[in-house]
């Protein structure tokens, strides 16, 4: 019993510095992903998700998100084209520069879902089933609307295949978000 109320007084707690700092706020999000796999071109594909901005002083928030984030490579799979749908968790931290620009840093975990690929059809095979990465961006804060842009750089091989050259994911995300609640 005294968990239970110790935990319901730290979320009360917490409750309440979020909201006499601005609130929690959830954001639906979406935009074009520029990505590269190791030594590859940028190819243009898409993300879209939901993030949950919650700044516990005026200076400082975090924000986690979920994302469906597609990465197109070229040439990784026996030189075939693939397209790589990923399930995204990033934890961001938030420093707010002022009410409309805000940093975003922080790690993201990738789960691989599904590989298509124009030619093979085991390419799923040939990849990792999940991407650690670390992400670091800015965000304009425009009453309910966001413009952001950040930078995805992968910090594990995504490679699966033996006797292979490390295979690291890079990610230009450019997007929009609005505020719902």
């Amino acid at each position: 019993m005294k968990k239970i109320t110790l935990s319901l007084l730290v979320l009360i707690l917490c409750y309440g510095i979020s909201y006499a700092q601005g609130g929690i706020y959830f954001v639906a999000k979406g935009g074009l992903n520029y990505s590269k796999i190791s030594d590859q071109d940028f190819n243009a594909s898409y993300h879209a998700g939901a993030s949950l901005e919650w700044d516990i002083t005026k200076q400082f928030g975090i924000q986690p998100e979920i994302l469906f984030s597609q990465l197109n490579s070229k040439g990784t799979s026996g030189n075939k084209d693939s397209k790589l749908n990923y399930l995204s968790i990033p934890l961001l931290m938030r420093i707010n520069l002022s009410k409309v620009v805000t940093i975003n840093l922080g790690p993201e975990y990738s789960i691989l879902m599904d590989v298509k690929n124009t030619v093979v059809a085991n390419a799923k095979d040939a990849f990792k089933n999940g991407n650690f990465s670390v992400i670091g961006g800015v965000q304009l804060n425009l009453n309910s609307f966001r413009i952001y842009g950040r930078y995805d750089i992968g910090m594990s091989d995504i490679s699966n295949v033996a006797n292979q050259s490390a295979w690291k994911s890079q990610i230009i995300q450019v997007g929009v978000g609005l505020r719902i609640l």
